[in-house]
């Protein structure tokens, strides 16, 4: 499944979280933070790689902390990197930021 714009469409995605993760949620979502930054730096530098490896980072680890939509992100992302679609990568990367701005954590035991 890729992860488009009606997706993410509406205000709040509220994820819950199990309670053992509250002290590693925020740095985690704060790396996915940097991580558009570091995207968008490296798309102007035309480094695919860079983008390549992010996004399987993120494939790899959002599931584990709950976020499947980054997971899905992190595919796409990847898959876009390894084509050099620079206007996907784009639209990958704020649809990331999109999800991270409307994002709420329900912590749950």
């Amino acid at each position: 499944m890729t992860i488009g714009e009606g997706d993410l469409r509406s205000d709040r995605i509220t994820v819950v979280v199990e309670e053992d993760l509250r002290e590693l949620i925020p740095g985690y979502l704060e790396n996915r933070r940097k991580d558009i930054t570091t995207i968008r730096e490296a798309l102007a530098g035309s480094d695919y790689e860079a983008i390549r490896s992010l996004g399987h980072k993120m494939k790899g680890s959002g599931g584990g902390y709950g976020f499947d939509a980054i997971t899905e992100l992190g595919h796409d992302l990847e898959a876009a990197a390894k084509s050099e679609h620079t206007e996907e990568i784009s639209r990958l990367n704020d649809a990331l930021a999109s999800y991270l701005e409307r994002l709420e954590v329900v912590y749950q035991d």
